[in-house]
């Protein structure tokens, strides 16, 4: 089970560990987005600091309807006690989870500030 709490600005956020070539990010705060079929958006700076490998280009339609382009690297994260390889996108934003590491778990948010965030493996 991965739990979390909702911050200040009713953001359902988790904590989560990501590492590459260049070292490891124990402790990652990263804001679910149910909106965001990937898994993982990092930062390029926090990208380039774990030295994450450049898998290809991507593009997505935003909501403003705007056409945006970014590059996808490749990482390894810990989901529910177990080592996953994913891909993750460059995003001048805070870290995002999204559907691609949700899929087959359980999202359970208290939408208050402070509330409890739990996702759990579905049977």
């Amino acid at each position: 089970m991965i739990t979390g709490i909702v911050n200040a600005y009713l953001e359902a956020t988790i904590r989560v560990c990501i590492s590459g070539p260049g070292g490891q990010h124990p402790d990652l705060e990263a804001v679910v987005d149910t909106g965001f079929t990937g898994s993982l958006t990092l930062p390029p700076t926090l990208i380039a600091g774990l030295g994450l490998a450049w898998r290809s280009r991507g593009s997505a339609i935003l909501g403003n309807g705007n056409v945006d382009y970014f590059d996808i690297h490749t990482a390894t994260l810990t989901w529910d006690g177990a080592t996953r390889n994913i891909l993750v996108e460059a995003a001048d934003t805070d870290p995002l989870v999204g559907m691609g590491l949700l899929a087959g778990h359980d999202l359970r948010i208290q939408a208050v500030v402070g509330g409890k965030v739990t996702i759990e493996a579905l049977p």
